[in-house]
């Protein structure tokens, strides 16, 4: 499995998922356990790959604001969530994490409270090969390496997320009045 067909098959279960993050997940999982398991196998990679490169200080400062926290696992269940909006999204919040400040949906979470995680999206190529196969998804064959997370800062610094994160900033830690 490609890149692109990685992403055309999220593309494909999000549009028949109404916009829910579950139920994007949901679809994948049906969608990729009509594949042949090595695609499945190909596709637990490019996960793993596209997860790697999201696996940035910034980023997780973003989720941590959004989201009023985000401890190891909330931070994975963001970047779930952030996969189900697609290629697009996913790409542009992984080069300027401020740029989520622009989705509608994280703007309604400023007053909402809304938290964005999907934990079952991370959990997509396991669940679609056991369905596939009855069988667990074999060991990896190629790890890919998690970067280091440099430059860490105390995301309860209000001033440095100003800094770092400008419009995120603007929304959430000083939250709009209804």
């Amino acid at each position: 499995m490609r890149t692109d067909e990685f992403w055309q098959l999220i593309d494909e279960a999000r549009a028949g998922a109404g916009g829910e993050p579950d139920a994007v997940a949901a679809r994948a999982v049906a969608l990729l356990a009509e594949r042949d398991p090595e695609e499945i196998v190909g596709y637990a990679h490019h996960q793993r790959r596209v997860l790697a490169a999201s696996y940035q200080v910034d980023l997780w400062g973003a989720a941590y604001l959004i989201n009023g926290g985000a401890s190891d696992d909330g931070f994975e269940y963001f970047r779930g969530w952030l996969m189900t909006q697609g290629r697009a999204v996913f790409a542009k919040a992984v080069g300027d994490p401020d740029s989520l400040a622009e989705l509608p949906q994280v703007r309604a979470a400023a007053l909402s409270g809304e938290e964005f995680e999907c934990e079952d999206m991370l959990a997509v190529p396991w669940d679609a090969y056991r369905k596939a196969t009855a069988a667990d998804l074999p060991a990896e064959r190629d790890p890919v390496p998690v970067p280091d997370l440099n430059d860490f800062w105390d995301f309860d610094d209000e001033e440095e997320a100003r800094r770092r994160l400008p419009r995120l900033a603007a929304l959430f830690v000083e939250p709009p009045v209804e």
